[in-house]
């Protein structure tokens, strides 16, 4: 894609691929013809706004050892709605781009 400017969907589906996928960043951004660091930028953006500190891209928020079970747990289900809603865009983003390539 040589576009300069991408769509929401686009950048959050990126994103989800890095996440959640074996390849390292590099490679999808390789994959999908777009700079890395512009992947590695969207990445920095999506983490600080869903505060998520990472060590590496496989490591989440780490629970601290004062954060009691029900703390944790209600950190938990709140990420496990923004995974959720996370989902639901990324099916509307691969229907789009499914219909694009027809």
């Amino acid at each position: 894609m040589r576009n300069s400017k991408y769509t929401k969907e686009f950048k959050d589906s990126t994103i989800q691929l890095v996440m959640n996928g074996d390849k390292s960043a590099y490679q999808i951004a390789q994959d999908l013809d777009i700079n890395d660091k512009t992947l590695y930028s969207w990445l920095r953006e999506y983490k600080k706004a869903h505060n998520i500190h990472t060590d590496d891209r496989r490591t989440t928020q780490k629970t601290s050892s004062k954060e009691t079970l029900e703390e944790e747990n209600r950190r938990l289900r709140k990420e496990l709605a923004i995974v959720k809603q996370e989902r639901e865009i990324l099916k509307k983003a691969t229907a789009y781009f499914a219909k694009e390539t027809l």
